[in-house]
């Protein structure tokens, strides 16, 4: 049986733009911008500097802050400097610029291991920090802390929805790679001790679905795929705890706080090539798409390569982009230039042309209650919406906008184009 959760919409998706298109590498590019914060937590101390050589996964960057996450070279090559740079989600960042050699030498730290079987939780844990490996669903928190939650927890849930519009990395990934993601989630079993592992995916992906469960009969994994229903946001973590296990996380919670951890599927095939590979994370999956991109692509591409140099791989767009968006149409940013570095959390290039952006003319309120109907958190969007446009913040807190997840959905479904998730994020950052 699908399952679901209360609220939200079905929204056309675009994914047939790449979703049958195997992963290409791009390879290595000739300059690599690395920035030093890639992940929630505290920003990274360079560990090198002007003129220093590197090679393919030599660490670069690390914090010994709790919550943060070390950052590698993609490239061999030379430091050119340590300097601030364009950061797609920043504005700018502290950023080591390397210059490839073209020889693109592995690190003697990056190696096979034989044998993973003798490694025990501290093991797996170490390594998985060492690597730098943080969830590759969007928020980027390191998963060497996500795994040892202040509290017992029964079961694991591997997200792999992939509701966003546009994106097909994660699909991609399944198709190619399901061995790997498979070993990936029993490591992270491993090391959380738990028999409850599902994985969650929305039913638009039959072929991944059918492909998973054939593996795991095949190696008779104690791992459950759960179909869910295509419905936006779908992968949101709270969304997927309630529709798969029916368990509400508490209003400014996390997932532990009721017996649950999430990761995305990208992260559990990071988690493989770490351990097995001995792999940081200096390269992940990129959908690169848009109805005006010539050549649409799902890409292989290392950490710090320019978003300009993924468009161009594609050869470019038919028409000057309106937009230029990190991620999906939905929680996605857009970005003020192409001069912007892949990052950890780079799961999509999204190019949109004119027509394809509306010239929102915001109207009045009609208290037509359809953000209420589709929010996934039983908010009253037009409330807030309303607290900001009569500069009533100090009433705003009665409806509890930190619950909000920034999905989007309230503005998506607006018939009078009002800014909601603007406003929702101007109140809470008033309140932080």
């Amino acid at each position: 049986m699908n399952v679901s959760f209360s609220g939200g919409k079905h929204i056309s998706g675009y994914k047939h733009l790449t979703q049958d298109l195997p992963i290409v590498a791009m390879g290595a590019p000739a300059e690599a911008i690395i920035p030093l914060s890639q992940h929630t937590g505290a920003v990274c101390k360079a560990l090198v500097k002007k003129g220093d050589k590197v090679k393919v996964g030599t660490k670069i960057g690390a914090s010994d802050k709790l919550i943060s996450s070390a950052v590698h070279s993609s490239v061999s090559g030379k430091v050119k400097a340590v300097t601030d740079y364009n950061h797609p989600v920043l504005g700018t960042s502290l950023a080591v610029i390397i210059t490839s050699d073209g020889k693109d030498e592995l690190d003697a730290a990056v190696q096979q291991r034989r044998s993973v079987s003798p490694l025990n939780k501290d093991d797996l844990l170490k390594i998985i920090k060492e690597a730098g490996i943080v969830g590759l669903g969007g928020a980027a928190f390191p998963t060497h802390v996500k795994l040892t939650p202040p509290k017992e927890i029964d079961t694991f849930l591997i997200n792999a929805a992939e509701c966003e519009p546009y994106l097909t990395c994660d699909y991609r990934i399944m198709m190619e790679s399901p061995n790997e993601i498979l070993k990936g989630i029993l490591l992270l079993q491993k090391i959380v001790g738990v028999k409850n592992v599902v994985v969650g995916i929305e039913d638009d992906k039959p072929e991944a679905i059918s492909l998973l469960r054939n593996k795991i009969v095949a190696k008779s994994y104690s791992i459950k795929v759960q179909p869910l229903k295509t419905k936006y946001p779908q992968g949101a973590e709270k969304q997927l705890i309630k529709a798969i296990l029916d368990r509400e996380v508490p209003a400014g919670k996390l997932p532990f706080e009721v017996g649950v951890i999430v990761s995305n599927v990208g992260t559990a095939l990071a988690v493989y090539e770490a351990v097995y590979q001995g792999k940081p994370l200096y390269e992940r999956v990129v959908t690169v798409t848009g109805k005006s991109v010539k050549s649409p692509a799902n890409l292989k591409v290392r950490i710090g390569t320019r978003f300009s140099e993924l468009i161009e791989f594609c050869q470019g767009s038919s028409t000057p982009p309106s937009k230029v968006i990190m991620g999906g149409p939905m929680m996605g940013l857009a970005q003020f230039s192409t001069d912007m570095p892949v990052i950890k959390g780079t799961s999509g290039i999204l190019l949109l042309s004119e027509n394809e952006v509306p010239d929102y003319k915001e109207g009045p309120c009609i208290r037509c209650g359809r953000c209420v109907d589709i929010c996934p958190m039983g908010m009253l969007p037009f409330a807030l919406s309303l607290c900001v446009e009569f500069k009533r913040l100090d009433q705003a807190s009665q409806y509890n906008p930190r619950d909000c997840t920034e999905c989007g959905a309230c503005t998506y479904i607006c018939p009078a184009g009002r800014r909601i998730l603007e406003s929702i994020r101007l109140i809470k950052a008033v309140i932080k």
